[in-house]
């Protein structure tokens, strides 16, 4: 089998799933891994990056760190950093993540969700763990804290006198 291309992983390779092979079932793993064949069940590559090539078919759920669509996808994808879908990608199924790219050309049929923490919310539900610093400490996500509590505390009653237009007086 010929190496796998590094166009997703930088210089760093991972495994490969050729054409002629197919997988009925989960996937998981702690590498980068490249999709040529066809793999219906769940992905999981909770801090690695999936590439789905050309002839790439996947039913299946998929949950991973960076997530490169070039083939054919039916299901959802749940991607910590980005998911990125390339004009000869098909996709059927919602998109969560917080960098979402879809190139001209591609076909989609689904949802779009930009949060963070609804990819975390996601994958927790099913009992999936993402960016849990474990090996590495890299600061891939923000903790789930409250910087939105401060954008939202200006419910004082003293700043705001435009509320009382239309008031009669």
């Amino acid at each position: 089998m010929a190496a796998p291309r590094g166009a997703a992983s930088g210089s760093r390779e991972g495994a490969a799933i050729g054409p002629s092979i197919h997988i009925d079932g989960d996937v998981r793993g702690e590498e980068d891994l490249i999709i040529e064949g066809e793999v219906n069940g769940t992905v999981q590559l909770k801090n690695n990056s999936l590439t789905i090539g050309p002839q790439g078919k996947i039913r299946a759920d998929v949950y991973a760190h960076s997530i490169f669509v070039d083939g054919f996808i039916e299901g959802d994808l749940y991607g910590s950093e980005r998911v990125q879908i390339r004009k000869s990608a098909q996709v059927r199924g919602n998109v969560t993540s917080p960098r979402v790219s879809l190139e001209d050309g591609a076909k989609f049929k689904g949802s779009i969700e930009m949060d963070p923490q609804a990819v975390q919310g996601a994958a927790a539900s099913r009992g999936i763990v993402t960016n849990k610093p474990a090996a590495t400490g890299a600061p891939v996500a923000k903790p789930a804290g409250q910087p939105q509590t401060s954008t939202m505390t200006p419910a004082k009653s003293d700043g705001p006198a435009a509320v009382k237009t239309g008031a009669g007086t």
